[in-house]
């Protein structure tokens, strides 16, 4: 997939993932990470409590969620998980296959 097609879109959220996985007191979470377009490619970010966690800018969906999930995990978060809810308006009914990630952090 070329970037250049990126460049005649508008930015802002174009999906949003579900993360589930333990924080770094080893309680069980689960929240939103919301995937942007950006003039560059995409962005993600999630809200934990009082944390905002960003990523960085990729040319994939797909890297830009695995950006956020490793700066989670370098925080202490682990058996993390996302799959995508929404793609645009459109819910998805949870039928997308969860993307494991394993543990790079041991606390």
């Amino acid at each position: 997939m070329s970037v250049l097609p990126l460049l005649f879109k508008k930015e802002g959220v174009v999906e949003r993932h579900q993360i589930e996985g333990n924080d770094p007191s080893d309680r069980y979470f689960s929240r939103s990470i919301l995937v942007s377009r950006t003039a560059n490619g995409y962005a993600a970010k999630v809200m934990y409590e009082a944390l905002t966690v960003e990523g960085q800018t990729h040319s994939t969906i797909g890297a830009a969620v695995k950006s956020v999930v490793d700066k989670l995990s370098s925080l202490g978060f682990r058996r993390m998980r996302t799959r995508p809810n929404f793609k645009g308006r459109r819910y998805l009914a949870e039928k997308e296959t969860w993307i494991e990630y394993p543990d790079d952090h041991k606390s």
